[in-house]
């Protein structure tokens, strides 16, 4: 294929995130609910000889870590004739070490687009297998939507639509290690587990409407503990009127689910002055996915 294509490829906040134990591989065993939201990278891919990677944040790997040239070279060594490369350009708009999948989501994109761009035979499961090989998160960015993961988290199970409810992101001026997090944690699964039960975890099918009684993160209680300023604002959240406060992932981002916009609006203009040097986004929940939308010529269009 000739000429620039390009993706947009949302974030995630995880409504639930159950940690049930260990795994013989070393990762752990999750049940979580993610739900893809409109915050958006954009990534542009264009014939090239070889492949390359450029990015407009300064703090986003620009090594083999990258999970964009992860994806691309695992895709590139499941179909290695001919030898194939690309110029891929990307935008960054999800922040960075928030626990909004930013990373694998980009992934996910450039595997929709270079299979396109190569004019590759790939199937649905062939990406499939592919994301789990790249990152845990990877395989919900080809499905969006609200979704439930087992395994690593790589295991997806799409979920029926609560429709584009309101969401408050709050992004503080640091980042949280997720390894780290993962290893405090532990400790801790030796004890009786809190939250929602593994019998109880199918009822975050939410039988009702916008139902998040059953909701928890079971990775709160270690990075409170370390930052307690993200708890301080999930209970600022909770006393604004949100009907959900959660930690995303294992952070840094806390968010806000809200009945209504103009609720949500109150609530960032009162929140910003007492969390100066956060990052308050007032976004949605989307059902898309990462998905390739055509040439290049629009690509750009983001916001908060």
């Amino acid at each position: 294929m000739s000429g620039t294509i390009w993706a947009r490829c949302p974030a995630k906040v995880n409504l639930s995130l159950k940690v049930v134990g260990r795994r013989p591989d070393g990762y752990h065993e999750l049940e979580t609910v993610f739900q893809a939201i409109e915050l958006w990278d954009d990534l542009e891919a264009a014939p090239a000889p070889a492949l390359t990677l450029s990015c407009d944040e300064p703090t986003a790997p620009g090594d083999d870590s990258n999970l964009v040239l992860r994806a691309a070279r695992a895709l590139r060594s499941r179909f290695p004739e001919p030898a194939r490369g690309a110029a891929l350009r990307l935008r960054k708009r999800i922040p960075v070490g928030g626990g909004l999948g930013g990373g694998s989501s980009d992934a996910a994109g450039t595997l929709l687009l270079l299979s396109r761009l190569w004019e590759l035979p790939t199937t649905v499961a062939d990406l499939a297998s592919l994301a789990r090989e790249i990152g845990a998160d990877v395989a919900f960015f080809l499905h969006g939507g609200r979704a439930l993961g087992t395994g690593r988290g790589d295991r997806i199970e799409p979920l029926r639509s609560l429709g584009p409810f309101p969401i408050l992101l709050g992004c503080p001026p640091f980042a949280v290690s997720t390894a780290r997090t993962f290893g405090s944690l532990a400790a801790r699964l030796t004890l009786p587990a809190a939250g929602v039960s593994v019998g109880e975890f199918p009822a975050l099918k939410w039988r009702e409407e916008n139902d998040f009684r059953y909701t928890g993160n079971d990775l709160e209680c270690v990075v409170f503990a370390e930052h307690p300023e993200l708890g301080a604002f999930r209970g600022a959240l909770l006393g604004e009127g949100a009907r959900l406060a959660r930690m995303s992932g294992s952070g840094s981002t806390v968010f806000g689910v809200f009945g209504a916009e103009e609720s949500l609006a109150e609530a960032r203009a009162a929140l910003g002055p007492r969390f100066p040097g956060w990052r308050l986004i007032a976004t949605r929940a989307t059902d898309a996915g990462a998905h390739v939308v055509g040439t290049a010529s629009g690509a750009g269009r983001t916001g908060d």
